[in-house]
């Protein structure tokens, strides 16, 4: 079976599944009697879900854009189509719509499903015009990856985010580690997990959290698997073909078995339900050392006005640094240091009756101004350096990651295999977190499953 005809299908087999749903409606229409119309997808609902973003949309984006075409001479009617509901079943719902003609003009797409719509032919590369953008001066070339499948752009990326080790600094003065900590190998991480681990047993001080098994999700592959992976020189896809039971795989796994075999880490974590959420109480308890997370750990659990395990002294107390390479120059692109992103996407549907004046709604939404308008009074990390550098200011972390970290990252390659695959390495770093196989047998029964569900080993 054909790479194409492959993917389509499974698309496709995402729309059965939710054929149930409701289409969101005819967002390409034409003229409606007065002027042209749009309309805005998002999986987001004033009120409920992402209900700022639904927010903006409805009080600034759509207003702010009827009146700047209007100061053109022309007449613009922009609808937004709302919504609330799990991300696989909005993914399901615009599929539908598209697969029907009935697509919204300017959606909001999570960046893994760019490439798994292309291929459908749901979406296309942005025509010339919207490719010579002045915008995209402001987003880093690794950020636009998000946006972008088999080398083309298929959208304009809106908000990233980036992944660090958070350490405590108390506890490093406790173990004589210096509070400006910045690794450079994986062996300066084992040894400051060797020194933490000294402060006493694992039921009292946890020296490192790198996520590991199923029970937490994809979290294990953002914030553990792939950063490591890419540590070594690879990643999970090379753009031809899925990475197998590779060298870089099996060292990254080498890893896991040093962290939960040398009794650096805490095994029986990594199978619990909640497993996350308690590594996170934790840290906020002081009982974590280093943490490998993303800039939500900062902003929305440690956060001590509203955060979901709050820790009053956050500010003080909680230190960050880059992830490094296994050794200097060893990781992806030779840099010395790495990290992994996600984010989401917006794009126009190709077949839009007014799809012109979609694209010019499109950039509109990604400006500088449109963006500081949806940010607010909430510190949130952008795709655009200069949005940045004004809403930042006041926050140094993810003012760090939008400097130092941002430039270096890497994202998950946009393909319909990729959940799957994502299990995968989920599974194996369970096994030997738990001792039950060596990396190398880890890697081999990775690639064996690679092989079932791509079609393709290593």
């Amino acid at each position: 079976m054909g790479k194409l005809t492959w993917r389509v299908r499974a698309l496709a087999g995402t729309v059965v599944l939710g054929s149930a749903l409701t289409a969101c409606g005819g967002g390409s229409g034409g003229d409606g009697g007065g002027g042209a119309q749009l309309t805005i997808s998002a999986n987001a609902v004033a009120g409920g879900k992402n209900t700022e973003e639904a927010e903006w949309i409805e009080e600034w984006v759509i207003p702010a854009f009827e009146e700047a075409q209007a100061a053109e001479g022309v007449e613009v009617d922009v609808s937004f189509e709302s919504s609330g509901v799990d991300d696989e079943q909005y993914k399901t719902r615009l599929a539908l719509d598209l697969q029907a003609g009935s697509g919204p003009d300017v959606m909001t797409l999570d960046g893994i499903w760019v490439g798994e719509f292309a291929q459908a032919g749901y979406i296309e590369p942005l025509p010339a015009a919207t490719q010579e953008w002045d915008g995209w001066a402001q987003i880093p070339e690794a950020v636009q990856q998000l946006a972008t499948y088999d080398g083309e752009r298929y959208g304009i990326p809106w908000g990233t985010d980036g992944r660090v080790l958070f350490y405590n600094k108390t506890l490093f003065e406790e173990a004589g580690l210096p509070s400006d900590w910045q690794p450079t190998s994986w062996d300066d991480v084992l040894a400051a997990a060797e020194a933490l681990g000294g402060l006493g047993p694992l039921d009292d001080i946890v020296p490192l959290q790198l996520n590991a098994g199923t029970a937490m999700g994809e979290a294990t592959t953002m914030q553990g698997l792939l950063p490591l992976l890419a540590g070594t020189g690879e990643e999970i896809h090379d753009g031809e073909a899925w990475t197998g039971a590779s060298d870089g795989l099996v060292q990254a796994l080498e890893l896991y078995e040093d962290v939960y075999g040398g009794g650096l880490g805490d095994p029986v974590l990594q199978q619990e339900t909640q497993g996350r959420d308690r590594s996170f109480a934790q840290f906020a308890e002081g009982r974590v050392g280093i943490l490998v997370e993303g800039d939500y750990f900062w902003r929305s659990v440690l956060n001590p006005e509203g955060g979901t395990a709050p820790m009053a002294d956050r500010d003080e107390a909680v230190g960050w640094a880059r992830i490094p390479a296994v050794r200097p120059g060893a990781g992806v692109g030779g840099q010395d240091f790495v990290s992994m992103s996600g984010g989401s996407v917006r794009v126009v549907d190709p077949a839009s009756d007014n799809a012109e004046l979609a694209y010019e709604l499109l950039e509109f939404m990604n400006s500088a101004e449109a963006i500081t308008a949806a940010v607010g009074d909430s510190a949130r990390i952008t795709a655009r350096d200069d949005v940045n550098a004004e809403v930042l200011a006041g926050d140094p972390l993810l003012t760090y990651i939008a400097d130092e970290v941002l430039p270096i990252t890497t994202f998950r390659p946009p393909l319909a295999e990729y959940p799957q695959v994502s299990v995968l390495l989920q599974e194996a770093t369970a096994a030997v977190a738990a001792g039950d196989s060596s990396p190398r047998e880890a890697a081999d029964a990775y690639a064996e499953g690679l092989a079932e569900v791509t079609g393709r080993g290593d």
